[in-house]
Protein backbone atom coordinates (compact mmCIF):
# COMPACT_ATOMS: atom_id res chain seq x y z
CA UNK A 1 0.00 0.00 0.00
CA UNK A 2 2.52 2.66 1.23
CA UNK A 3 4.75 1.76 -2.10
CA UNK A 4 1.54 2.14 -4.12
CA UNK A 5 0.81 5.79 -2.32
CA UNK A 6 4.88 6.64 -3.14
CA UNK A 7 4.09 5.70 -6.85
CA UNK A 8 0.80 7.57 -7.09
CA UNK A 9 2.19 11.07 -5.57
CA UNK A 10 4.80 10.94 -7.71
CA UNK A 11 2.90 10.64 -10.74
CA UNK A 12 0.67 13.46 -9.27
CA UNK A 13 4.14 15.58 -9.04
CA UNK A 14 5.27 14.89 -12.58
CA UNK A 15 1.72 15.89 -14.00
CA UNK A 16 1.81 19.38 -11.78
CA UNK A 17 5.22 19.67 -13.32
CA UNK A 18 4.18 18.56 -17.01
CA UNK A 19 1.25 21.21 -17.09
CA UNK A 20 3.67 23.84 -15.15
CA UNK A 21 5.96 23.48 -18.24
CA UNK A 22 3.36 23.53 -20.50
CA UNK A 23 1.98 26.93 -19.26
CA UNK A 24 5.95 28.26 -19.00
CA UNK A 25 6.04 27.03 -22.89
CA UNK A 26 2.99 29.08 -23.63
CA UNK A 27 3.69 31.86 -22.27
CA UNK A 28 6.80 32.19 -23.53
CA UNK A 29 5.59 32.19 -26.66
CA UNK A 30 3.97 35.77 -25.84
CA UNK A 31 6.66 37.90 -27.11
CA UNK A 32 5.90 40.98 -24.76
CA UNK A 33 7.47 44.23 -24.68
CA UNK A 34 9.79 44.85 -21.29
CA UNK A 35 8.29 47.99 -20.50
CA UNK A 36 4.77 45.85 -20.44
CA UNK A 37 6.42 42.79 -18.37
CA UNK A 38 7.71 45.73 -15.56
CA UNK A 39 4.24 47.58 -15.81
CA UNK A 40 2.76 44.15 -15.13
CA UNK A 41 5.20 43.38 -12.42
CA UNK A 42 5.00 45.93 -10.66
CA UNK A 43 0.82 45.77 -10.99
CA UNK A 44 1.36 42.55 -9.49
CA UNK A 45 3.08 43.42 -6.63
CA UNK A 46 0.75 46.24 -6.25
CA UNK A 47 -2.00 44.11 -6.26
CA UNK A 48 -0.33 41.74 -3.55
CA UNK A 49 -0.39 44.48 -1.13
CA UNK A 50 -3.95 45.05 -1.41
CA UNK A 51 -5.45 42.09 0.55
CA UNK A 52 -3.09 43.08 4.09
CA UNK A 53 -4.09 46.56 3.07
CA UNK A 54 -7.70 45.23 3.79
CA UNK A 55 -6.69 43.29 6.30
CA UNK A 56 -5.18 46.12 8.14
CA UNK A 57 -8.12 48.15 7.29
CA UNK A 58 -10.95 45.95 8.83
CA UNK A 59 -8.54 46.16 11.93
CA UNK A 60 -8.53 49.86 12.22
CA UNK A 61 -12.31 49.82 11.50
CA UNK A 62 -12.96 47.08 14.50
CA UNK A 63 -11.42 49.02 16.47
CA UNK A 64 -13.32 52.26 15.70
CA UNK A 65 -16.16 50.17 16.30
CA UNK A 66 -15.54 48.84 19.68
CA UNK A 67 -14.20 52.32 21.05
CA UNK A 68 -17.50 53.74 20.02
CA UNK A 69 -19.81 50.65 21.04
CA UNK A 70 -17.82 50.40 25.09
CA UNK A 71 -18.85 54.58 25.32
CA UNK A 72 -22.37 54.11 24.10
CA UNK A 73 -22.50 50.65 26.82
CA UNK A 74 -20.88 52.84 29.34
CA UNK A 75 -22.88 55.32 29.01
CA UNK A 76 -26.35 53.35 28.51
CA UNK A 77 -25.59 51.65 32.03
CA UNK A 78 -24.69 54.50 34.22
CA UNK A 79 -28.67 55.63 33.34
CA UNK A 80 -31.79 54.04 34.82
CA UNK A 81 -34.24 52.14 32.92
CA UNK A 82 -37.98 52.39 32.57
CA UNK A 83 -40.58 50.49 34.50
CA UNK A 84 -40.45 48.11 31.90
CA UNK A 85 -36.75 47.76 31.97
CA UNK A 86 -36.00 49.24 28.53
CA UNK A 87 -34.03 52.42 28.31
CA UNK A 88 -35.82 55.61 27.22
CA UNK A 89 -34.40 57.07 23.55
CA UNK A 90 -32.86 59.95 25.69
CA UNK A 91 -30.96 57.04 27.55
CA UNK A 92 -29.39 55.49 24.34
CA UNK A 93 -28.87 58.77 22.10
CA UNK A 94 -27.10 57.07 19.36
CA UNK A 95 -29.02 55.93 15.93
CA UNK A 96 -27.36 52.34 15.61
CA UNK A 97 -28.71 50.73 18.75
CA UNK A 98 -31.81 48.51 18.07
CA UNK A 99 -32.62 47.97 21.63
CA UNK A 100 -31.25 48.76 25.65
CA UNK A 101 -33.17 46.38 28.51
CA UNK A 102 -32.17 45.84 31.95
CA UNK A 103 -31.78 41.85 32.58
CA UNK A 104 -33.23 40.08 35.96
CA UNK A 105 -29.74 38.34 35.68
CA UNK A 106 -26.35 39.05 37.37
CA UNK A 107 -23.58 39.69 34.85
CA UNK A 108 -21.13 36.61 35.30
CA UNK A 109 -19.35 37.15 31.82
CA UNK A 110 -15.13 38.23 31.39
CA UNK A 111 -14.94 40.98 30.15
CA UNK A 112 -13.24 41.99 26.56
CA UNK A 113 -9.57 43.72 27.03
CA UNK A 114 -9.47 47.18 27.68
CA UNK A 115 -13.29 46.85 27.30
CA UNK A 116 -16.18 47.15 29.52
CA UNK A 117 -18.72 44.56 27.86
CA UNK A 118 -18.52 41.16 26.44
CA UNK A 119 -20.33 39.71 23.20
CA UNK A 120 -23.81 37.90 23.89
CA UNK A 121 -24.82 37.11 19.98
CA UNK A 122 -24.23 38.21 16.66
CA UNK A 123 -26.93 37.76 14.24
CA UNK A 124 -26.64 38.75 10.73
CA UNK A 125 -26.56 42.22 11.03
CA UNK A 126 -26.67 42.96 14.58
CA UNK A 127 -24.86 42.79 17.49
CA UNK A 128 -25.91 41.81 21.14
CA UNK A 129 -23.38 43.13 24.20
CA UNK A 130 -24.21 42.88 28.02
CA UNK A 131 -22.77 44.30 30.76
CA UNK A 132 -22.99 45.33 34.61
CA UNK A 133 -25.75 47.82 35.71
CA UNK A 134 -24.60 49.96 38.82
CA UNK A 135 -27.53 48.19 40.16
CA UNK A 136 -25.78 44.48 39.91
CA UNK A 137 -28.26 43.20 37.23
CA UNK A 138 -27.30 43.13 33.35
CA UNK A 139 -27.90 45.85 30.93
CA UNK A 140 -28.19 44.27 27.30
CA UNK A 141 -27.64 46.56 24.22
CA UNK A 142 -28.60 45.48 20.98
CA UNK A 143 -26.45 47.29 17.52
CA UNK A 144 -27.31 47.52 13.95
CA UNK A 145 -24.19 46.92 11.89
CA UNK A 146 -25.76 47.48 8.25
CA UNK A 147 -24.02 51.07 8.33
CA UNK A 148 -21.09 49.98 9.76
CA UNK A 149 -20.42 47.18 7.60
CA UNK A 150 -21.53 50.19 4.78
CA UNK A 151 -18.80 52.25 5.33
CA UNK A 152 -15.80 49.24 5.72
CA UNK A 153 -17.50 48.13 2.09
CA UNK A 154 -17.50 51.50 0.45
CA UNK A 155 -13.82 51.75 2.04
CA UNK A 156 -12.81 48.46 0.75
CA UNK A 157 -14.08 49.06 -2.93
CA UNK A 158 -12.53 53.01 -2.90
CA UNK A 159 -9.39 50.83 -2.41
CA UNK A 160 -9.57 48.23 -4.46
CA UNK A 161 -10.18 51.05 -7.11
CA UNK A 162 -7.39 53.20 -6.62
CA UNK A 163 -5.18 49.96 -7.15
CA UNK A 164 -7.05 49.43 -10.49
CA UNK A 165 -6.09 52.84 -11.24
CA UNK A 166 -2.61 52.74 -9.97
CA UNK A 167 -2.83 49.15 -12.30
CA UNK A 168 -4.22 50.95 -15.33
CA UNK A 169 -1.72 53.70 -14.92
CA UNK A 170 1.43 51.53 -15.11
CA UNK A 171 -0.09 49.53 -17.73
CA UNK A 172 -0.82 53.12 -20.06
CA UNK A 173 2.26 55.12 -19.17
CA UNK A 174 4.88 52.05 -20.04
CA UNK A 175 6.17 54.09 -22.74
CA UNK A 176 6.80 56.92 -20.46
CA UNK A 177 8.59 54.19 -18.75
CA UNK A 178 10.42 53.14 -21.28
CA UNK A 179 11.78 56.75 -22.13
CA UNK A 180 12.62 57.52 -18.16
CA UNK A 181 14.12 54.70 -17.38
CA UNK A 182 15.15 52.38 -19.94
CA UNK A 183 16.55 54.67 -22.58
CA UNK A 184 20.16 53.18 -22.09
CA UNK A 185 18.95 49.84 -22.56
CA UNK A 186 17.34 50.63 -25.90
CA UNK A 187 20.59 52.45 -26.55
CA UNK A 188 22.60 49.33 -25.84
CA UNK A 189 20.58 47.29 -28.33
CA UNK A 190 20.92 50.32 -31.04
CA UNK A 191 25.27 49.87 -30.32
CA UNK A 192 24.80 46.26 -30.42
CA UNK A 193 23.09 45.81 -33.38
CA UNK A 194 25.34 48.49 -35.43
CA UNK A 195 28.60 47.24 -34.12
CA UNK A 196 31.02 45.73 -36.50
CA UNK A 197 34.80 46.35 -37.92
CA UNK A 198 34.84 49.51 -38.72
CA UNK A 199 32.73 51.17 -36.27
CA UNK A 200 34.72 49.42 -32.65
CA UNK A 201 35.35 52.92 -31.72
CA UNK A 202 31.51 53.59 -30.58
CA UNK A 203 30.26 53.73 -27.20
CA UNK A 204 27.22 53.97 -24.90
CA UNK A 205 26.32 57.18 -23.82
CA UNK A 206 26.01 57.42 -20.22
CA UNK A 207 24.83 60.67 -19.85
CA UNK A 208 21.54 60.54 -17.95
CA UNK A 209 21.95 57.28 -16.40
CA UNK A 210 22.07 56.11 -13.27
CA UNK A 211 22.69 53.78 -10.43
CA UNK A 212 23.06 50.21 -11.96
CA UNK A 213 22.11 51.01 -15.69
CA UNK A 214 24.96 53.16 -15.61
CA UNK A 215 27.26 50.60 -14.26
CA UNK A 216 25.77 47.99 -16.67
CA UNK A 217 26.70 51.02 -19.53
CA UNK A 218 30.04 51.43 -18.16
CA UNK A 219 31.20 47.83 -17.70
CA UNK A 220 30.31 47.35 -21.76
CA UNK A 221 32.08 50.68 -22.29
CA UNK A 222 35.00 48.78 -20.96
CA UNK A 223 33.90 45.12 -22.26
CA UNK A 224 33.97 47.03 -26.02
CA UNK A 225 37.54 48.90 -25.23
CA UNK A 226 39.20 45.78 -24.15
CA UNK A 227 37.79 44.24 -27.52
CA UNK A 228 38.77 46.91 -29.69
CA UNK A 229 42.69 46.84 -27.81
CA UNK A 230 42.62 42.99 -29.23
CA UNK A 231 40.97 43.65 -32.59
CA UNK A 232 43.79 46.25 -33.28
CA UNK A 233 46.44 44.01 -31.63
CA UNK A 234 45.49 40.59 -33.49
CA UNK A 235 45.10 43.48 -36.87
CA UNK A 236 48.32 45.08 -36.41
CA UNK A 237 49.66 41.15 -35.82
CA UNK A 238 47.98 40.11 -38.91
CA UNK A 239 49.32 43.22 -40.84
CA UNK A 240 53.32 42.77 -39.65
CA UNK A 241 53.06 38.99 -40.07
CA UNK A 242 52.21 39.37 -43.39
CA UNK A 243 54.80 41.98 -44.01
CA UNK A 244 57.95 40.13 -42.71
CA UNK A 245 56.39 36.54 -44.94
CA UNK A 246 56.20 39.13 -47.76
CA UNK A 247 60.34 40.05 -47.80
CA UNK A 248 61.46 36.86 -47.95
CA UNK A 249 58.95 34.63 -50.28
CA UNK A 250 59.77 38.05 -52.39
CA UNK A 251 63.60 37.51 -52.04
CA UNK A 252 63.21 33.73 -52.89
CA UNK A 253 61.49 34.23 -55.99
CA UNK A 254 63.61 36.48 -56.99
CA UNK A 255 66.64 33.92 -56.96
CA UNK A 256 64.47 31.45 -58.62
CA UNK A 257 64.00 33.63 -61.61
CA UNK A 258 67.79 34.41 -61.37
CA UNK A 259 68.65 30.59 -61.43
CA UNK A 260 66.28 29.46 -64.27
CA UNK A 261 67.68 32.24 -66.31
CA UNK A 262 71.65 31.99 -65.68
CA UNK A 263 71.90 29.33 -63.13
CA UNK A 264 72.08 26.11 -65.00
CA UNK A 265 75.09 27.59 -66.63
CA UNK A 266 77.37 29.97 -64.53
CA UNK A 267 78.36 28.23 -61.19
CA UNK A 268 79.27 31.23 -59.39
CA UNK A 269 75.45 32.38 -59.63
CA UNK A 270 74.48 28.92 -58.98
CA UNK A 271 76.17 29.45 -55.57
CA UNK A 272 74.44 32.12 -54.56
CA UNK A 273 71.06 31.66 -55.06
CA UNK A 274 71.39 28.37 -53.39
CA UNK A 275 72.94 30.32 -50.19
CA UNK A 276 70.77 33.01 -50.54
CA UNK A 277 67.87 30.42 -50.62
CA UNK A 278 68.97 28.55 -47.92
CA UNK A 279 69.34 31.22 -45.71
CA UNK A 280 65.93 33.27 -46.35
CA UNK A 281 64.30 29.69 -45.92
CA UNK A 282 66.33 29.44 -42.42
CA UNK A 283 64.74 33.27 -41.77
CA UNK A 284 61.39 31.91 -42.32
CA UNK A 285 61.71 28.87 -41.09
CA UNK A 286 62.34 31.18 -37.45
CA UNK A 287 59.80 33.47 -38.34
CA UNK A 288 56.83 30.35 -38.35
CA UNK A 289 58.27 28.78 -35.59
CA UNK A 290 57.87 32.48 -33.49
CA UNK A 291 54.64 32.92 -34.92
CA UNK A 292 53.13 29.07 -33.99
CA UNK A 293 54.77 30.06 -30.72
CA UNK A 294 52.74 33.87 -29.85
CA UNK A 295 49.53 31.37 -31.50
CA UNK A 296 49.71 28.47 -29.17
CA UNK A 297 50.39 31.32 -26.39
CA UNK A 298 47.23 33.20 -27.11
CA UNK A 299 44.81 29.97 -27.80
CA UNK A 300 46.66 29.22 -24.07
CA UNK A 301 48.05 25.91 -25.63
CA UNK A 302 51.33 26.67 -25.04
CA UNK A 303 52.94 24.03 -22.02
CA UNK A 304 55.75 24.13 -19.93
CA UNK A 305 57.64 21.33 -17.91
CA UNK A 306 58.94 22.64 -14.32
CA UNK A 307 62.00 20.80 -13.25
CA UNK A 308 64.58 21.74 -10.83
CA UNK A 309 67.81 22.38 -12.95
CA UNK A 310 70.92 24.12 -12.08
CA UNK A 311 71.08 27.80 -14.05
CA UNK A 312 74.67 28.08 -14.20
CA UNK A 313 74.84 24.77 -16.10
CA UNK A 314 72.68 26.85 -18.54
CA UNK A 315 74.76 29.82 -18.91
CA UNK A 316 77.88 27.67 -19.42
CA UNK A 317 76.42 26.13 -22.18
CA UNK A 318 74.94 29.32 -23.79
CA UNK A 319 78.23 30.36 -23.53
CA UNK A 320 79.97 27.52 -24.91
CA UNK A 321 77.38 27.41 -28.20
CA UNK A 322 77.83 31.12 -28.83
CA UNK A 323 81.40 30.96 -28.57
CA UNK A 324 80.93 28.44 -31.81
CA UNK A 325 78.20 29.91 -33.42
CA UNK A 326 79.71 34.06 -33.42
CA UNK A 327 83.63 33.32 -32.78
CA UNK A 328 84.99 37.06 -33.83
CA UNK A 329 83.00 37.40 -30.47
CA UNK A 330 84.01 37.74 -27.11
CA UNK A 331 81.27 35.47 -24.91
CA UNK A 332 82.14 36.32 -20.51
CA UNK A 333 80.71 34.25 -18.02
CA UNK A 334 81.08 36.18 -14.61
CA UNK A 335 82.51 33.73 -12.33
CA UNK A 336 79.59 32.56 -10.23
CA UNK A 337 78.68 29.46 -7.96
CA UNK A 338 76.00 26.69 -8.88
CA UNK A 339 72.20 28.61 -8.59
CA UNK A 340 69.70 25.58 -8.31
CA UNK A 341 66.31 26.47 -9.15
CA UNK A 342 62.90 25.42 -10.63
CA UNK A 343 61.16 26.01 -13.88
CA UNK A 344 61.70 25.00 -17.96
CA UNK A 345 65.02 24.48 -18.53
CA UNK A 346 64.76 24.58 -22.31
CA UNK A 347 62.33 27.82 -22.06
CA UNK A 348 65.15 29.54 -19.48
CA UNK A 349 67.60 28.86 -21.85
CA UNK A 350 66.01 29.97 -24.92
CA UNK A 351 65.12 33.26 -23.29
CA UNK A 352 69.26 33.79 -22.87
CA UNK A 353 69.70 32.45 -26.62
CA UNK A 354 67.08 35.56 -27.52
CA UNK A 355 69.00 37.98 -25.36
CA UNK A 356 72.72 36.77 -26.23
CA UNK A 357 70.84 36.94 -30.08
CA UNK A 358 70.41 40.51 -29.39
CA UNK A 359 73.26 41.36 -28.36
CA UNK A 360 75.06 39.62 -30.88
CA UNK A 361 73.28 41.87 -33.47
CA UNK A 362 73.33 45.35 -31.88
CA UNK A 363 77.01 45.39 -30.96
CA UNK A 364 79.71 45.45 -33.84
CA UNK A 365 81.91 42.79 -34.86
CA UNK A 366 84.38 41.83 -31.73
CA UNK A 367 82.95 42.91 -29.21
CA UNK A 368 82.46 41.42 -25.41
CA UNK A 369 79.11 40.32 -24.33
CA UNK A 370 78.69 39.85 -20.60
CA UNK A 371 76.56 36.87 -19.05
CA UNK A 372 76.03 36.94 -15.14
CA UNK A 373 74.17 35.46 -12.86
CA UNK A 374 73.03 36.38 -8.91
CA UNK A 375 71.13 34.17 -6.24
CA UNK A 376 69.24 36.84 -3.87
CA UNK A 377 66.87 35.35 -1.72
CA UNK A 378 64.11 33.25 -2.93
CA UNK A 379 65.12 34.69 -6.22
CA UNK A 380 67.57 34.00 -9.25
CA UNK A 381 68.97 37.40 -11.71
CA UNK A 382 70.25 36.15 -15.01
CA UNK A 383 71.94 38.73 -17.13
CA UNK A 384 73.31 39.50 -20.70
CA UNK A 385 75.00 43.23 -20.70
CA UNK A 386 76.56 44.23 -24.20
CA UNK A 387 78.72 47.34 -24.90
CA UNK A 388 76.95 48.32 -28.25
CA UNK A 389 75.21 51.67 -29.04
CA UNK A 390 72.20 51.37 -26.25
CA UNK A 391 68.56 51.43 -27.08
CA UNK A 392 66.94 54.94 -26.97
CA UNK A 393 64.65 56.82 -24.25
CA UNK A 394 62.20 56.53 -27.27
CA UNK A 395 62.41 52.86 -27.94
CA UNK A 396 62.92 51.17 -24.36
CA UNK A 397 58.83 51.34 -23.59
CA UNK A 398 58.58 49.97 -27.14
CA UNK A 399 60.91 46.99 -27.48
CA UNK A 400 59.11 44.17 -26.17
CA UNK A 401 56.13 44.47 -28.36
CA UNK A 402 55.63 42.04 -31.29
CA UNK A 403 57.31 43.46 -34.55
CA UNK A 404 58.98 46.30 -32.64
CA UNK A 405 62.15 47.07 -33.96
CA UNK A 406 64.28 49.93 -32.80
CA UNK A 407 65.97 51.85 -35.97
CA UNK A 408 69.74 50.67 -35.29
CA UNK A 409 67.95 46.95 -35.49
CA UNK A 410 66.63 47.96 -38.80
CA UNK A 411 69.45 49.37 -40.25
CA UNK A 412 72.18 45.93 -39.03
CA UNK A 413 72.05 43.28 -41.64
CA UNK A 414 70.64 40.25 -39.55
CA UNK A 415 67.64 42.71 -37.49
CA UNK A 416 65.51 39.74 -37.14
CA UNK A 417 61.53 40.08 -37.02
CA UNK A 418 60.76 42.10 -33.73
CA UNK A 419 59.36 38.98 -32.34
CA UNK A 420 62.25 37.73 -30.07
CA UNK A 421 62.00 40.52 -26.71
CA UNK A 422 58.31 39.47 -27.35
CA UNK A 423 58.55 35.39 -26.82
CA UNK A 424 61.00 36.24 -24.21
CA UNK A 425 59.12 38.26 -21.74
CA UNK A 426 56.26 35.70 -21.99
CA UNK A 427 58.26 32.91 -20.59
CA UNK A 428 59.82 34.86 -17.75
CA UNK A 429 56.23 35.99 -16.42
CA UNK A 430 54.79 32.80 -17.27
CA UNK A 431 57.31 31.86 -14.45
CA UNK A 432 56.32 33.98 -12.38
CA UNK A 433 59.45 36.36 -13.07
CA UNK A 434 60.12 39.59 -14.64
CA UNK A 435 61.99 40.70 -17.74
CA UNK A 436 64.16 44.47 -17.26
CA UNK A 437 66.16 46.53 -19.56
CA UNK A 438 68.93 49.00 -18.56
CA UNK A 439 70.63 51.15 -21.69
CA UNK A 440 72.21 53.81 -22.61
CA UNK A 441 72.70 55.83 -25.74
CA UNK A 442 76.71 55.10 -26.62
CA UNK A 443 77.47 52.74 -23.69
CA UNK A 444 75.77 49.24 -24.45
CA UNK A 445 72.68 47.87 -22.70
CA UNK A 446 72.23 45.18 -20.02
CA UNK A 447 69.15 42.79 -19.97
CA UNK A 448 68.14 40.90 -16.36
CA UNK A 449 65.79 37.82 -16.03
CA UNK A 450 64.35 37.58 -12.50
CA UNK A 451 62.89 34.38 -11.75
CA UNK A 452 61.34 33.23 -8.91
CA UNK A 453 63.58 29.87 -7.09
CA UNK A 454 60.88 27.74 -6.53
CA UNK A 455 57.73 27.20 -8.69
CA UNK A 456 54.18 26.43 -7.30
CA UNK A 457 53.73 23.13 -9.14
CA UNK A 458 57.10 21.05 -9.40
CA UNK A 459 57.17 18.21 -12.15
CA UNK A 460 53.88 19.06 -13.79
CA UNK A 461 52.77 20.52 -17.06
CA UNK A 462 51.55 24.33 -17.00
CA UNK A 463 49.45 26.54 -19.30
CA UNK A 464 51.24 30.01 -20.27
CA UNK A 465 48.28 32.11 -19.41
CA UNK A 466 47.55 35.38 -21.02
CA UNK A 467 48.61 37.55 -18.05
CA UNK A 468 51.91 36.76 -19.42
CA UNK A 469 51.57 39.57 -22.10
CA UNK A 470 50.46 41.97 -19.78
Amino acid sequence: MKRQRRQLRKADKQKARGFHGRVKHVMSNFRLSLTFRIALHYSWQLLKTTLPVLLLLTVALCGLLAEDMNATVNRIRMESPEESGRFSPTAIRHSEVVSAEMLPTTYIWDNLPMLDFSIADLDGFRLTLRTAHQSGMTVEVCFRLQRYLYVWGVLTITLLLCDMLRVLSFIRNREKLHKTVLEPIRDITELASTLSASNLSNRINIAGTKNELRDLAVVINSMLDRIERSYNSQKQFVSDASHELRTPLAVLQGYISMLKRWGKSDPEVLDEGLNAIAQETQSMKELVESLLFLARHDKKTLMMEMVAFDALDVLTELQREAAMVTPEDTFILSPATNCPMEGDRSMVKQVMRILCDNAVKYTPKGGIIQLGIERKPGWVTLSVADNGPGISQEDLPKIFERFYRADAARRSEGGGHGLGLSIARIIVMAHGGKLRVRSKLGAGSTFYVDLPEKQQSLQSTRTISEDATK
